[in-house]
């Protein structure tokens, strides 16, 4: 499978290029906004084609985009890339909001093409084992909390930092706390949110929010650009419990997971993996066999809508329904 990268984004570079020279796959075409930046970055990387616009990567000899731009970026070039025939690995969030995820959903499922939301920590061992664990030994989950925080010392035009292309706490890292307990717990009925722009940047810089169940059930989640960082989930249960610390971007030295379950207590080790590499496999196995990813589009737009409702509940001051 060949693949084109829209934008020579910092992600592409540290994480998503490694990532594919550990496989079989290839990156045969670069493009950015600037044709000196997507002709460098090209060089560096024995990329054989370049372009000066995000259009002209669908001119070269591609099967696949993988898709980094800004968040408010992602619907319109996910949708281009089906009108060209190309499957899409899109970062997360797939889209700004959960109607729009729908759309996107639905219009590359009408063209037949392949669309995964880019949340590699969904395929890292010690995730697969934490969902394992909770779904066959946890009686009774009723609380599950995930935290996703760092500090941004960016410069004010960051990004993350821009209301325009759909930045914020929330959608950055928020968006891994609010998959992770959803693994655990489902899809929440309520959802209520608290925010704070330390920056004046006309976004949530920090977030605390609740998610409420039919069940009695409760989740709480936290993101943050204004704390040291900070990763974590736990889900308990009647007859325990189960953490995870480093959860979702876990440096290059192992990591554990540990639970006490029927007063069982466990630590289990997982040896250091490139999850993106792990993503990457599944989204070209799901390529070839015509199946859905495990992060695909239905779980894009359930991811989102739970989204939706924080960042409306933080706006009015008052639970939403999801």
């Amino acid at each position: 499978m060949n693949f084109g990268l829209l934008s020579t984004a910092g992600i592409a570079r540290k994480s998503f290029l490694p990532a594919i020279e550990a496989t079989d796959r290839e990156v045969t075409a670069v493009a950015s906004r600037d044709g000196n930046r997507a002709r460098s970055f090209a060089e560096e990387h024995s990329i054989d084609a370049h372009y000066d616009e995000y259009e002209g990567v669908f001119d070269a000899d591609i099967d696949a985009v993988y898709v980094p731009l800004p968040n408010a970026h992602h619907a319109r070039w996910t949708k281009r890339a089906a009108d060209a025939g190309v499957d899409v690995l899109c970062e997360k969030p797939l889209t700004a909001a959960a109607a729009e995820a729908r759309e996107v959903v639905d219009y590359c499922a009408e063209r037949d093409v392949t669309l995964m939301e880019g949340f590699m920590y969904r395929y890292h061992p010690r995730t697969e084992r934490a969902i394992e664990l909770a779904d066959e030994e946890l009686e009774d989950v009723c609380s599950a909390t995930a935290a996703f925080k760092f500090p941004l010392f960016g410069a004010p035009d960051d990004i993350r930092l821009s209301s325009e292309l759909a930045g914020g706490s929330l959608m950055d890292v928020g968006c891994y706390a609010v998959s992770a307990v959803r693994q655990f717990l489902g899809e929440p009925d309520r959802a209520y949110a608290f925010t704070a722009d330390s920056k004046d940047a006309g976004v949530d810089t920090e977030l605390a929010g609740i998610l409420e169940y039919e069940s009695d059930a409760s989740a709480r989640i936290a993101c943050g650009f204004d704390t040291q960082t900070v990763q974590r989930y736990r889900v308990e249960g009647a007859n325990g419990w189960i953490e995870a610390r480093d959860a979702f971007n876990p440096s290059s030295q192992p990591v554990e997971l540990e639970y006490r379950i029927d007063g069982r207590h466990g630590v289990e080790t997982f040896d250091p993996v490139d999850q993106y590499r792990l993503e990457i496999e599944e989204f070209v196995a799901s390529v070839e066999a015509g199946r859905q990813p495990r992060t695909g589009g239905a779980e894009a737009i359930a991811n989102m809508a739970v989204i939706d409702a924080l960042s409306e509940s933080a706006e009015s001051d008052r639970p939403v329904e999801v």
